[in-house]
């Protein structure tokens, strides 16, 4: 496929991701590979999610303010997630597209599974340092394989029971900090080429055209009623990935 469909594509996927990013604060990623897969290469749709990783996600870390203190509250997560998306990226270099597309089918689905919530119990402070490890331990190896690590990190926060305003903060710091080493991950790997680096740049604007509309209908429109469809629409996502990587079509 040549760069000019792939762009193409690549746009329609990050209106639509920007929008869930905009509803629900997360899922930026999770959604515009989702589903860029369905018509393009894992590899190259990874690679294309990187440059709006970080320039939406720094955006949104930045707004939230208190900067600092996320840092520091954040930053045994954020130091594991850096080694583990490093360390996963490298070693699954040689990995089959089907078993990187089976991976994201897993993790969209523990992504709906988790955001149906209520089930989850909630992490004492004194067990704080514990779970960073642990959930940043899962988040860096399904955001080296995949590039998206919304699960085991909507999956903390939910359990620390943070409020809105610092689920949108903590969530734009680390998948922005987890993002920068996988870039350079798949630069060095030759994964993210100078034609892809630049669609991937240009693909911050349709990823804030979309979030704009999602924050518009976020503060206007019943969040119940979009989070609902934005998980059914994650979940035939989900289960068509798996399809694709057991079938091969």
């Amino acid at each position: 496929m040549d760069i000019s469909n792939i762009t193409v594509i690549a746009t329609l996927a990050f209106l639509f991701a920007g929008l869930v990013k905009g509803i629900a604060g997360i899922g930026l990623p999770t959604a515009a590979i989702a589903a860029m897969t369905l018509v393009i290469e894992p590899r190259i749709a990874i690679s294309l999610i990187l440059f709006p990783m970080v320039g939406i996600n720094g955006w949104q870390w930045l707004r939230g303010g208190h900067i600092l203190r996320t840092i520091k509250r954040y930053r045994v997560f954020a130091v594991v997630l850096c080694v583990g998306v490093v360390l996963t990226s490298v070693l699954a270099k040689n990995v089959e597209d089907r078993w990187l597309v089976a991976a994201l089918g897993v993790a969209i689905l523990i992504f709906v599974g988790f955001s149906w919530k209520g089930w989850l119990p909630a992490i004492a402070v004194k067990h704080d340092a514990r779970a960073q490890v642990g959930f940043a331990t899962a988040a860096g190896v399904i955001g080296g394989l995949t590039g998206a690590w919304a699960a085991p990190l909507g999956m903390y926060l939910t359990m620390r029971g943070v409020d809105k305003d610092e689920f949108i903060r903590a969530t734009g710091f680390l998948v922005t900090v987890g993002s920068i080493p996988l870039s350079v991950s798949y630069a060095k790997l030759g994964f993210l080429t100078g034609p892809l680096a630049l669609t991937s740049a240009l693909m911050i604007v349709p990823a804030l055209i979309g979030y704009s509309l999602g924050e518009f209908f976020r503060n206007r429109l019943s969040p119940q009623y979009f989070r609902s469809t934005i998980l059914i629409v994650f979940l035939i996502l989900g289960l068509n990935l798996l399809r694709r990587a057991y079938f091969g079509v």
